[in-house]
């Protein structure tokens, strides 16, 4: 997830929610357990391409407990407002300008993974250099301190009588998808998994690095996946790596190789709107279910500020009305999205 303002009405009323939020986690009435507010220590913060970093947060005691039960898709709000910049020779040149904006409101991330050891819960997040925020992450190092709003949201899910599950993501929608492979294989064993991976080049693919030829001949491109077991395909717009097209392009080709599409696949699939709007438009015309991780605009992420509405249609209807991405989803039934509408 990230987050833009592109207006100054927005603007204000995300800051708006922002002051309301903080005045709703410091009621007394309103306990930690509740709130879902805790205490993070940082675990590690790694730089796995020009831009993409993998932070990994540790958790004990609730905190521990609460995302230990985490759930692929779901989010968490960071505060990264006391977060300093890094020295001025690490400020990438088209971030100079912004680089010194005060951080007013929490940011969204989702998970990439989560695991429970020693009654302690590490959380690993997958993040790119976009703005303010995303660059004062880079210098949060070891055993520094951060607070965590979660886990929020409602996350994935698995339809009963599945047998094929597709991991369709784009850029930085890699990240809940690979969270999302490693409950697949770990409690629905009975499900094929395959993951489809697609960036617009080479260098925009947000993983760590690609297996040897012989590996990728086999069907494991990409380790993220490989380490759960489930094959990965790699797509790039200008064709530097794997699949020459766009990752839908991608989906359709494998789709025409399989015949089996149908009511025992699912979709799921996490990226730009406009490749979820026709990842659906397939899984559609293959009589495929399709769950779709969506992002908007989030300054509390518990439904306060009403600003992350997404629009929604009616079964059998053209009547449409809203959801809210923070409460409701992220995660929606692609199907009930009003894809262009309005």
């Amino acid at each position: 997830m990230r987050i833009c303002f592109e207006s100054d009405t927005c603007l204000y009323r995300m800051v708006i929610a922002g002051l309301l939020l903080k005045q709703v986690l410091m009621s007394e009435t309103y306990s930690a357990t509740k709130r879902g507010e805790y205490s993070a220590v940082v675990h590690s913060n790694k730089r796995i391409g020009e831009r993409f970093y993998r932070l990994g947060l540790k958790f004990s005691d609730d905190g521990a407990k609460a995302f230990g039960k985490a759930r692929a898709g779901q989010f968490v709000q960071l505060d990264l407002s006391d977060t300093p910049l890094p020295p001025v020779e690490k400020i990438p040149d088209d971030l100079t300008d912004v680089a010194g904006r005060k951080i007013l409101l929490r940011r969204p991330f989702s998970f990439a993974n989560v695991t429970t050891k020693d009654n302690k819960t590490t959380v690993d997040i997958l993040y790119c250099v976009v703005g303010p925020a995303t660059l004062r992450m880079t210098t949060l190092s070891a055993k520094k301190s951060v607070s965590v709003l979660g886990p929020l949201g409602n996350g994935f899910w698995v339809p009963d009588g599945k047998k094929t599950a597709l991991l369709v993501s784009g850029g930085m929608g890699a990240g809940p998808l690979q969270h999302l492979a490693k409950i697949l294989t770990a409690d629905f064993p009975d499900i094929d998994v395959i993951a489809l991976a697609g960036a617009r080049s080479a260098e925009a693919l947000p993983f760590e690095r690609q297996l040897d030829e012989i590996s990728q001949q086999l069907g494991f491109s990409l380790p993220e996946f490989a380490k759960y077991g489930v094959e990965s395909l790699v797509a790039t717009d200008d064709g530097s790596a794997g699949f020459a097209g766009p990752v839908t392009d991608c989906l359709l080709e494998w789709l025409g190789r399989h015949k089996s599409a149908g009511k025992d696949m699912v979709i799921y699939s996490c990226g730009p709107e406009a490749m979820l709007a026709r990842v659906v438009e397939i899984a559609k015309q293959k009589n495929i279910d399709c769950q779709v991780s969506m992002e908007r605009r989030m300054a509390c992420g518990i439904s306060l500020c009403q600003s992350c509405a997404v629009k929604c249609k009616t079964a059998g209807s053209n009547e449409t009305f809203y959801k809210l991405c923070c409460q409701d989803g992220p995660v929606f039934d692609g199907l009930e999205v009003a894809w262009g509408i309005g």
